[in-house]
C-alpha cells in the first residue's frame, strides 16, 4: 500500500523499515485475494505460511476445513519443523461442546475430502482451549511455541 495514511517506518529500526518498504510501497505481509468487483480480502499472513515439501499451505484454509467437521469447534494450524519436508502441518483442535471423544482419523479423512493431500494435518491434537487475542483471533505463534516446547520435552 502507499499513501499519506501509511506510517513512515519502525521507530529506531531502519533495517526493519527498509525490509518492508519497496519503491515507496509498504509491504504489509498480508496475502490477499481480489474478486471481480475489485474487493480485496485478506486471507492470511506471509509469515504464517507453512512450507511443506516445497508447497505453501495457508493455515486459514486448513482451519476452515477443520471447523466444518461436526466434532470440531475450533482449530489452529501451524507448521512444525520436519527433517523430511521442512515443516509439517499440525493442528490442535477444540472439540464441539457436546462431543466427549473424537475420531482423529475420521477428522483427517473429512479434511482430506476438502483439501489437497499435502495440506491435511499430519498430526491433530485435542486441546481444551486455544490462546486468543482480545478480539478473539487464535494466536498461532503461541500455539506453535507451546507445541515446540512439548516436543522438546519442556
Amino acid at each position: 500500500m502507499r499513501g499519506p495514511q501509511v506510517f513512515g517506518g519502525y521507530y529506531g529500526k531502519p533495517e526493519e523499515t527498509q525490509k518492508v518498504f519497496v519503491d515507496g510501497w509498504f509491504r504489509t505481509g498480508d496475502i490477499v485475494t481480489v474478486d471481480k468487483a475489485g474487493f480485496v480480502r485478506i486471507v492470511d499472513r506471509i509469515k504464517e505460511l507453512i512450507i511443506t515439501g516445497g508447497f505453501n499451505v495457508a493455515p486459514t484454509e486448513v482451519e476452515i476445513a477443520l471447523r466444518q467437521h461436526p466434532q470440531v469447534d475450533d482449530a489452529a494450524v501451524v507448521g512444525l519443523p520436519s527433517a523430511q519436508t521442512g515443516e509439517e502441518v499440525v493442528a490442535p483442535i477444540v472439540l464441539a461442546p457436546d462431543v466427549t471423544s473424537s475420531d482423529i482419523e475420521g477428522i483427517r479423512e473429512f479434511v482430506r475430502g476438502i483439501l489437497t493431500p499435502y495440506k491435511v494435518p499430519l498430526r491433530i491434537f485435542v486441546v481444551d482451549e486455544l490462546p486468543k487475542s482480545l478480539i478473539g483471533r487464535v494466536l498461532r505463534r503461541q500455539v506453535r511455541d507451546s507445541l515446540l516446547q512439548l516436543n522438546s520435552g519442556g
